[in-house]
């Protein structure tokens, strides 16, 4: 429900069923009520078995709707939009202004109607189908890093009382198809088979050997996220947010970026992997984005220090400090 998400007092409307009776719409301010939908028990076979009551949605609804636009608040909240709504032609064009006029968070019923999908495929839409919310995404950890300036395997240092490594695990934790940890380490190895996490351990020497042994795990997925594994703060909401929003441009390059400064994760599209296999000798995806600026899009963290890496014991030092108590 968006009660959850917004405040009660937005101004929006609900929609709620009493099964095997009727559908209300509610106006969220003043608590008018009004029944838009009825059952109809001789419909047979179809999901479908509430018929609209057109007379409510073409005054009470168009009314609101019409008052929600010309409000101050710039955020109007719709708990449900659904296939009862198909039916009247004045609230759908009403709806549509609104559409144009405020900023619209709303739940929309999966199915197959012309309304519903002229909605949906609107192109200042964001669509997050709360049943499959990141899709078919794959996320190779990169975890090669040969800690030369860190004197040690850092992945495996202490980081608030557990292995570093452990912390970029966690954040990527439920949310991608496959995914799998790319490391020299046999500790990092190691602990992926404790956590029952996949991994490639290697002996070889570049950062397009990592790159490519991980793409070649990753089977059947339409965008993958390659993550480093030494930006111990990166949350995964950020990690959740770049998921997201790929899955809704997914030709797009997405990566991270605080104050216009780029950073990492990145999320590279189907259509680029046959490039990074075969990136050159030493050089890793940043190839790919320089070559198709034009198709670069970003999401904006709130902390710089998710963006940061761990290279020295001073650096580990300094975003330890960081941690909340």
């Amino acid at each position: 429900m968006l009660g959850n998400l917004f405040p009660s007092k937005l101004q929006g409307l609900t929609t709620w069923a009493e099964p095997q009776k009727a559908v209300y719409l509610r106006d969220n301010i003043s608590r008018e009520t009004v029944r838009i939908g009825v059952f109809d028990g001789s419909i047979q076979k179809c999901e479908n078995r509430m018929i609209p009551v057109l007379e409510n949605f073409n005054t009470f609804g168009v009314s609101l709707l019409e008052k929600y636009a010309k409000a101050s608040e710039s955020w109007v909240t719709i708990d449900e939009i659904g296939y009862l709504e198909n039916g009247s032609e004045p609230y759908q064009a009403t709806l549509k202004k609104l559409f144009d006029a405020k900023s619209i968070a709303a739940v929309v019923r999966k199915q197959d109607l012309p309304f519903l999908n002229e909605l949906l495929n609107r192109g200042d839409v964001f669509v997050v189908d709360m049943d499959d919310p990141f899709g078919n995404i794959g996320c190779v950890i990169m975890a090669s890093g040969l800690g030369k300036r860190f004197g040690g395997n850092k992945l495996m240092a202490d980081f608030g009382g557990k292995p570093m490594i452990e912390r970029i695990l966690d954040s990527t934790e439920g949310i991608f198809s496959c995914r799998v940890v790319v490391t020299r380490s046999e500790d990092v190895a190691e602990l992926c088979r404790k956590r029952e996490v996949s991994f490639v351990l290697h002996g070889l020497p570049n950062r397009n050997d990592t790159v490519r042994l991980g793409l070649d795990a990753m089977k059947g997925v339409d965008r993958c996220m390659f993550t480093p594994a030494d930006q111990p703060l990166l949350s995964s909401e950020t990690i959740a947010a770049l998921a997201l929003s790929s899955k809704n441009l997914k030709d797009s390059i997405w990566r991270t970026s605080f104050a216009g400064v780029h950073g990492s994760p990145v999320v590279f599209p189907r259509w680029s992997f046959d490039e990074l296999l075969t990136l050159p000798e030493g050089k890793g995806g940043n190839v790919v984005v320089k070559k198709h600026p034009e198709l670069l899009k970003t999401v904006e963290v709130f902390n710089a220090n998710e963006l940061k890496d761990v290279d020295t014991v001073e650096d580990l030092e300094e975003l330890l400090g960081m941690l909340p108590i």
